[in-house]
């Protein structure tokens, strides 16, 4: 069993109410073994659709660590939502001995390696999302859809 983003198994819950249910390997490991759909901003509290949201001048490690903040587009601090949102995808995986996530690339949430830079440019930046640095912590392995 592993931990999945909710979008790479067809389930619509980006910001902008999408999916992005078109990786073919984690569409062949769907039919292979047991992948749990997991979406952090939801379990969160965020609503779908929603506005564009990205980390501030840094990584969801120093979110973790209160040095820098989630802001949506419109410039709403969203921090406490993906806080929240990674703490109950930790809880999800601890109550079911979960030791993987396969995690949506670029995501604030997810992102894992890259993310974008905070200036809704779509540039890209080493880094972890919140919920990829909160699950790495805890000795969870986290494997981006593009390296699957």
């Amino acid at each position: 069993m592993k931990l999945c983003s909710a979008c790479l198994l067809g389930i619509r819950c980006t910001w902008d109410g999408k999916d992005r249910y078109k990786n073919k390997k984690v569409i062949e490991l769907s039919k292979k073994e047991v992948l749990i759909p997991i979406c952090p901003e939801q379990l969160g509290g965020l609503p779908t659709p929603r506005i564009p949201q990205e980390i501030q001048n840094g990584t969801g490690d120093d979110v973790l660590n209160g040095k820098c903040k989630v802001l949506n587009k419109e410039g709403k601090d969203v921090t406490v939502y993906f806080i929240r949102g990674a703490r109950e995808v930790l809880k999800i995986a601890k109550l079911l001995g979960i030791k993987e996530f396969i995690a949506k690339q670029k995501s604030p949430s997810c992102g894992c390696g890259k993310t974008y830079d905070g200036t809704f440019t779509g540039t890209l930046i080493k880094g972890d999302g919140v919920t990829t640095a909160l699950l790495k912590k805890h000795g969870i392995k986290v494997i981006s859809e593009e390296n699957l």
